[in-house]
């Protein structure tokens, strides 16, 4: 039997939900928007939230709404999917890179001061895989040298730092709704922030520059048509509604993984930080040091030969053949990132892989590790 990457999980609540939306004639810009952007922001704590057609399209309006724009630079990581430094040069800015710590693979807050010089404007820490970046650490930064925060929390809803929801910490927070996130929309993402008239620029920016209750012809600003549709936000409502429970099936298989692939000496699992709330997205292993992408690559080829599928999260963006045209970058410019991304693999997750399954997958790896 396949065992699949990913797999969305849908219940009958949800299927009828979309099927409710679809008896009525308000698909778009209906009342479905708004009550799902109440619901997630009363969940993360934030006091608006605007919702959007992915996560991607939140980042973007992040830094219009932060003011980047042409000659600035974004402090940023480069272990992550390319959409956190792609909305950088959406607008004009350039996207400068941090390498990761080791352990968190999150953008180290050691390396970001030496990054900073009179363009930077901006840090968009990312939190990679549902970890929670070290948040005291770069809003410390931010706040020294006068920054604006904004958070990629699009593989992180309903993680915490410290008791403190990620995705508030900063100006924006946006969260993406993709199939293989903890909970989605089919396609969406959001974006939360405390700041009213940052709300209001959000929502008509997803507008197409229409602004509040304007004719649907008036165009005030520059904007976008990075809209959420009513049959999309139904869906995210029934799903926010049981998040609690989705991120506890998650952590219940997570736990599965760890207990089951612990002996195991060839690799390392992911880093748990001891006071704050991982979200898992999906679960990561990386061979030790001394194994190469050879290596990796290769095991990954039985796995998939066996029916397990696996992926390799991430290749580093700046090694990108777009970013290599662009900026030149080369092998070496950020060497443990490029060194994890060589030996990461990400096993099957989502929330109702079963336990034998998980065994099968870790007696499997455990077999294959030999063979490489």
């Amino acid at each position: 039997m396949k065992i699949p990457l990913s797999r969305p999980e849908l219940n009958e609540k949800d299927i009828e939900a979309v099927l409710s939306v679809l008896k009525t004639p308000n698909l778009s810009l209906g009342p479905k928007i708004g009550e799902f952007e109440e619901k997630v922001a009363q969940y993360v704590g934030s006091k608006y939230a605007v919702a959007v057609n992915s996560g991607t399209s939140g980042l973007h309006l992040s830094m219009i709404v932060a003011g980047i724009k042409k000659g600035d630079e974004v402090i940023t990581t480069p272990f992550s999917f390319v959409a956190s430094a792609n909305c950088i040069l959406y607008v004009g800015a350039r996207p400068v890179f941090v390498d990761i710590d080791p352990f968190t693979l999150n953008m180290n807050p050691d390396m970001i001061e030496e990054r900073i010089n009179r363009k930077t404007k901006a840090i968009l820490p990312v939190h990679v895989f549902g970890v929670p970046c070290e948040m005291d650490r770069i809003t410390h930064i931010t706040s020294k040298h006068k920054l604006i925060l904004i958070e990629d929390a699009c593989e992180a809803i309903g993680a915490e730092y410290k008791g403190k929801k990620l995705g508030t910490f900063g100006l924006t927070g946006v969260f993406a709704f993709y199939p293989n996130k903890q909970l989605t929309t089919g396609e969406g993402g959001i974006v939360v922030t405390n700041r009213k008239k940052v709300a209001e620029l959000l929502k008509s920016l997803r507008n197409q520059g229409r602004r509040g209750s304007g004719r649907w012809l008036s165009h005030e600003i520059l904007g976008y048509n990075y809209r959420l549709s009513d049959i999309h936000a139904a869906l995210g409502i029934s799903q926010i509604e049981r998040i609690e429970e989705i991120l506890k099936r998650r952590e219940k298989v997570a736990g599965y993984y760890l207990k089951y692939l612990k002996d195991i000496d060839e690799i390392e699992l992911p880093y748990i930080p001891k006071d704050s709330r991982v979200s898992w997205f999906v679960f990561v292993i990386r061979l030790r040091e001394g194994y190469k992408k050879k290596h990796r690559d290769r095991l990954m080829k039985i796995l998939m030969e066996e029916g397990i599928e696996c992926g390799n999260y991430f290749p580093p963006i700046h090694l990108q053949p777009f970013y290599r045209k662009l900026f030149e970058y080369r092998k070496g410019d950020f060497p443990i990132c490029e060194s994890i991304s060589e030996r990461t693999i990400a096993l099957p997750f989502y929330n109702y892989l079963k336990k034998d399954d998980i065994e099968r997958i870790s007696d499997m790896l455990r077999v294959s590790i030999k063979k490489i």
